[in-house]
């Protein structure tokens, strides 16, 4: 009898494991680059929207979109994603997404005034809002469950904190969108910390050739900067390039990371960036509306919800090469 409760179990545990493989193990790590692998909650198919203010070749929100896309696949959710740079613009796709009977909306507050009424609307139309990456102290205020990001003025002051530990005396912060309320932040929070003297420098983000021309001007007018601070992955390219151009001996550091910022850390091309986790944004943002819609729950108990920030550098890098080269990192 031993003998057969033995064989028993050990059929028992064999079976939990071939039961366990469908869905873990390998197959599970495979899946965790934003593919819709396994299935998806039994609950209700829902309609999400996110609106961003992205502009045209920001890679960051690719990130946020693969967040979003592997927690609506795993939530059973259809995801609807827009974006406009322009604040009028960005206000008309948040109306758009209202007038869809969306369930749920996701949207930044870049420049929230533009926002304010639209998110009335949708308030007064019971579409519940979370709030993403930027604009989190008016989240609350605009009727938003809640905001997923990283505190700007706090990521800029570890940015100063960083740059005194680094010996730099002069640091030009770069901001590549006029009127966002966060990137302004982000340089107030350098200047806060930093033992040195800040300069701002607005340049066009879309456009490229035009960023890196302004950079590298005053890098040449300037020698004495030691430091660009970009406040952007696709900046930080352009920064080193204007750099190598102006001859100059300046650090290049930066916010945000993606594969290209790895590999600039890798090369010593950038000195340090700061993560703010742009893939768990766009996740923690959907799977939010989606609790909230089936169990009405609400993540962080309405206060914001931190992403970010983390100073990385070219020691991290091991670690970070494989989940930026899929883009969830």
């Amino acid at each position: 009898m031993r003998t057969a409760r033995t064989a028993a179990t050990l059929i028992a545990v064999v079976a939990l494991a071939a039961g366990c493989s469908s869905s873990g193990g390998k197959t599970s790590e495979d899946k965790a680059d934003g593919s819709t692998g396994g299935k998806s909650a039994g609950t209700p198919r829902l309609k999400i929207a996110m609106v961003t203010h992205s502009g045209e070749g920001d890679t960051f929100w690719d990130i946020v979109q693969s967040g979003a896309k592997q927690a609506a696949a795993k939530d059973n959710v259809q995801f609807l994603y827009s974006n406009d740079k322009e604040a009028k613009g960005q206000a008309e796709l948040v109306q758009s997404a209202i007038d869809k009977k969306v369930d749920g909306i996701v949207v930044t507050l870049a420049k929230p005034e533009a926002m304010k009424a639209v998110l009335a609307k949708a308030k007064d139309a019971g579409i519940p809002v979370v709030t993403i990456n930027s604009g989190g102290e008016f989240s609350q205020a605009f009727g938003a469950l809640t905001h997923i990001g990283q505190d700007e003025s706090v990521a800029g002051e570890a940015v100063g904190s960083e740059l005194n530990k680094r010996g730099r005396k002069k640091a030009l912060c770069v901001i590549h969108e006029q009127g966002n309320v966060s990137l302004e932040q982000r340089c107030a929070g350098v200047k806060k910390t930093f033992e040195g003297t800040v300069e701002n420098l607005n340049v066009e983000g879309t456009d490229a050739p035009s960023s890196q021309s302004s950079i590298e001007a005053k890098l040449q007018a300037a020698k004495d900067i030691d430091a660009v601070v970009a406040l952007g992955a696709p900046i930080a390219a352009v920064a080193v390039k204007a750099k190598q151009d102006a001859g100059s001996g300046a650090e290049i550091d930066t916010f945000d990371l993606n594969a290209a910022v790895v590999k600039s850390l890798k090369a010593k091309d950038v000195g340090f960036a700061v993560d703010q986790q742009p893939y768990l944004q766009g996740y923690l943002a959907v799977d939010e509306l989606w609790l909230y819609k089936t169990n009405a729950d609400v993540i962080g108990g309405g206060k914001p919800v931190l992403t970010g920030p983390a100073i990385v550098t070219e020691k991290d890098v091991p670690k970070l090469e494989k989940y930026t080269a899929r883009g969830t990192r």
